[in-house]
């Protein structure tokens, strides 16, 4: 069985693209809106991201909680911001290697912005049956891709709530 290397999700939020840009390249803010993440520790005192940035998010999923160490890898304002998942542990991410990609897009639109978001398995090494067994114990029955594209759905649908009623 072929595997979903990518899921993305968009949606229209009634704010400028740069507005919408500076909260989600603020990796310290995204626990306001992610299902998982509770927000991250940036390395190095910074005025924006850049790319090299690096960061630490916590995540929590059920009673699993755990570290990823992540670096950005494209910071337009306006336009994009991504970063890509290296190393990831429970209280430290101590473990290296090509874990996922995550973007996101700033699109002017009708005066607001089309935001988008997409997840990146880049797990393209693994062997697809190790994939299968692993994704359904660490989601509680889906696969990443699946489970990503709840996630990234509540995702803007929380940042669009907090961003047009502030």
């Amino acid at each position: 069985m072929n595997r979903e290397m990518s899921v993305f999700d968009s949606i229209y939020i009634a704010v400028d693209p740069l507005v919408v840009y500076r909260q989600l390249s603020d990796p310290t803010l995204m626990g306001r809106w992610s299902p998982e993440n509770l927000g991250a520790t940036v390395r190095e005192p910074r005025e924006s991201s850049y790319v090299g940035m690096e960061f630490e998010g916590v995540n929590k999923r059920g009673l699993a909680k755990w570290v990823t160490r992540c670096v950005v890898t494209a910071a337009d304002p306006g336009e994009r911001f991504a970063f890509r998942v290296e190393a990831i542990g429970v209280r430290k991410p101590r473990f290296r290697g090509a874990i996922a990609s995550w973007e996101y897009r700033f699109a002017p639109e009708d005066g607001g912005t089309r935001v988008t978001e997409t997840w990146t398995d880049d797990r393209g090494g693994w062997p697809n049956a190790a994939v299968q067994v692993f994704d359904r114990i660490a989601t509680g029955g889906d696969l990443f891709s699946q489970f990503q594209a709840k996630n990234i759905h509540r995702t803007l649908r929380n940042l669009k709530k907090q961003l047009e009623t502030a």
